[in-house]
């Protein structure tokens, strides 16, 4: 007769991921995570970020998700198992890797305008030291600085790349059905944010978190304001990708245009 003891027995090794919280970066992904924390059927693994599935290294001669799974506690049956790395999404090989792993994971996605999060990510690295030029050097640079640099270095300065959410989705909905994809926008999330979150629940199968207790989280103050003439610069870069992040999305992004 076994000893051991019967709620351990019904615990098990996590087999794969059923839900991803893949980016985009600077776009409440960090609060997002702490929620999903909270929820008592989810476990997000020992650290946010794993970066399993940016990592190039990892998928030379082919993935061992053992690696991945060691950062998970043994599960009980109902518990779902979740990774956010909010780099998922603009690294390209990422979807295809998710896909490979588990065709049937679903994957969250938030999104704030692409000219506010460049203007916060640029913030986030001079909050760092990581960033010596000013907003409009850094964007009118951005091309050159990441052209020959690794995919880990040059997504610290693609400022204006990463916002090209349009592209990204795409690719995500060559491998995911429509179904399996929640984008979420961060001003939504921000605004209502007991709505959403029992949105992005319904979505994952779980009922809501019985209270939500609000706080703001990878929060930095802010060097200097966007200037009127960056943000028209930007805008102008974004427009077109905007009208397709609706068209794939299905979001209204009327408030992300000028």
């Amino acid at each position: 007769m076994s000893t051991i003891p019967m709620f351990q027995r019904r615990l098990h090794k996590i087999d794969r991921l059923d839900f991803v919280l893949a980016g985009a970066q600077k776009s409440g992904t960090t609060a997002l995570h702490y929620f999903l924390s909270r929820h008592p059927k989810i476990t997000m693994g020992d650290q946010q970020e794993i970066h399993f599935f940016d990592n190039d290294a990892l998928f030379v001669s082919g993935p061992d998700y053992d690696q991945l799974h060691k950062h998970y506690p043994l599960l009980a049956s109902s518990t779902l198992a979740g990774d956010c790395t909010p780099s998922y999404i603009y690294h390209e090989p990422a979807a295809e890797r998710i896909w490979k792993y588990n065709p049937k994971s679903k994957l969250l996605i938030l999104l704030r305008n692409p000219v506010d999060r460049a203007f916060a990510h640029w913030n986030m690295q001079r909050f760092r030291d990581r960033e010596p030029l000013d907003f409009f050097d850094a964007v009118r640079e951005e091309k050159t600085r990441i052209a020959g640099a690794p995919p880990a270095q040059a997504r610290r300065f693609a400022y204006v790349d990463r916002g090209f959410y349009g592209q990204q989705l795409a690719r995500l909905f060559k491998f995911f059905p429509r179904e399996h994809v929640k984008a979420v926008k961060f001003e939504e999330f921000r605004d209502k944010q007991r709505e959403t979150l029992a949105s992005i629940f319904s979505f994952l199968g779980l009922e809501p978190l019985r209270s939500v207790r609000t706080k703001d989280r990878n929060v930095v103050p802010y060097e200097r304001a966007m200037n009127w003439e960056e943000r028209i610069f930007l805008y102008n870069l974004f427009a077109e990708d905007i009208t397709k992040v609706e068209q794939l999305s299905g979001l209204d992004c009327s408030d992300w245009k000028l």
